[in-house]
């Protein structure tokens, strides 16, 4: 998995606040009979400061620090970095009459086992999800806590993954789950078949400046040959 390194956050620089990566949304309230998210586009959900990834509407809040994930060309999926935790998000295209969370709960306790790890299933704030002890990457040998978290919703499958202090420690989890409570997933009409990913995009704002770095690196080319024109005689 490939990563955008901190496309944005809440710690920019002070040129940078003029032009804000967010905006407060105005929504009906959410529908008396949910309480939590994650959200449905086509639900009526409460605002919050949310970035716009496309596949994904992302509340964000004071420290954060926001990556997106690479799979070849295309973003498919967010990481939110929060002192000393993670959390990883994925959204996926799911059958419209069936979730695929105790499907894909099984898919993942058996990867893990093949890796060399554990995974116990137990009940969380989202539901059943697992609790899992992975082998460590980069770090050498030994396993690390990670919790697989899933939510079946309307033709949509979102996948949450906490690892770091977040994983055992009760107090950074809670900061992490809200995140995937305010979380609104836009799954958009179009036929998919299940466990499709659901593309993200760079915001609005980073796009143009991705755009614009590019146009200057296609303008300040210094040593490039220009064309030349070549004399026979």
């Amino acid at each position: 998995m490939r990563r955008v390194k901190e496309v944005f956050g809440r710690r920019r620089r002070a040129e940078e606040e003029t032009t804000p990566v967010v905006a407060r949304e105005e929504r009906p309230a959410p529908d008396p009979a949910r309480e939590n998210g994650p959200w449905d586009a086509q639900e009526g959900y409460p605002e919050a400061e949310r970035v716009d990834l496309g596949g994904l509407l992302l509340p964000i809040g004071p420290g954060f620090e926001v990556q997106l994930s690479m799979a070849g060309e295309h973003i498919d999926g967010a990481v939110v970095l929060v002192e000393e935790s993670a959390l990883q998000l994925h959204a996926f295209a799911a059958p419209k009459r069936s979730g695929i969370w105790e499907e894909v709960r099984a898919e993942l306790a058996r990867e893990v086992a093949a890796a060399g790890g554990t995974a116990r299933e137990q009940v969380g704030p989202f539901g059943p999800e697992l609790a899992a002890q992975v082998p460590a990457q980069g770090q050498g040998q030994g396993l690390q806590p990670v919790r697989y978290l899933g939510v079946d919703g309307p033709r949509w499958f979102l996948r949450a993954v906490i690892s770091g202090r977040a994983a055992l420690d009760e107090a950074a989890a809670a900061v992490l789950e809200d995140v995937v409570r305010g979380v609104v997933v836009v799954r958009g009409d179009d036929p998919m078949p299940p466990k499709e990913p659901i593309q993200l995009r760079l915001p609005a704002e980073a796009r143009q400046a991705v755009e614009q770095h590019a146009a200057e690196q296609e303008e300040f080319r210094p040593f490039e040959r220009g064309p030349e024109i070549t004399e026979t005689r």
